[in-house]
């Protein structure tokens, strides 16, 4: 199929490896969350610099992994599932904790959960009858990038109040938003037989 009728606008080779570099990139974002939370109870729920590097890893490791994956041909079916699961262990976890703490609202996390695993499953039924899982779409890597905004300015700022909620009413259209994009994408790849890479 050529190009122009791949979802993804161009095609990418696509490895069967597990053991990449970008795909431990993206397997050591999921599990950033722990040691943040853990080191952020232990200094009395305050910030500190040890913090702030471990939230600018998990922030920048979205793009490193992506990066190293295409300069050295690392594209992989793993890679394609585990870099946004990695976005969402750590969306998760972080925002669960950003509820227990008081500082984002809980209808927002299930929202977010609830979206998330929509687009889980609607990835393992693509896989499923198709072989291989579709890449994330742009949309969903902004999405990632805006939530991480609004963690960031909740969990550091509380008192910006009204930017924070600038920010929530953005992560929630962008999230809806995406998600329709998914949806789009599933009913392309599942009931039209769109090419993907």
């Amino acid at each position: 199929m050529t190009e122009t009728n791949n979802l993804d606008g161009k095609i990418i080779p696509v490895k069967n490896d597990v053991l990449t570099f970008a795909n431990a990139i993206s397997l050591s974002r999921a599990l950033i969350a722990i040691p943040i939370l853990i080191l952020h109870q232990l200094s009395g729920e305050e910030a500190n610099w040890i913090i702030i590097a471990f939230i600018f890893y998990a922030f920048i490791s979205d793009y490193l992994d992506g990066y190293f994956a295409r300069k050295f041909n690392q594209v992989t079916e793993f890679g394609k599932i585990v870099d946004p699961l990695a976005d969402k262990v750590c969306a998760i976890i972080l925002f669960l904790y950003a509820v227990y703490i008081d500082i984002i609202p809980a209808f927002f996390v299930i929202i977010l959960i609830s979206r998330d695993v929509l687009i889980l499953i609607g990835s393992l039924l693509i896989k499923k009858k198709r072989g291989k899982y579709a890449m994330s779409a742009l949309p969903g890597k902004i999405t990632v990038n805006v939530l991480a905004i609004y963690w960031i300015v909740a969990f550091f700022f509380p008192g910006c109040e009204r930017f924070i909620l600038v920010l929530m009413y953005l992560s929630l259209l962008l999230l809806f938003y995406s998600l329709a994009v998914y949806v789009h994408r599933y009913f392309m790849i599942q009931k039209k037989g769109a090419d993907f890479n």
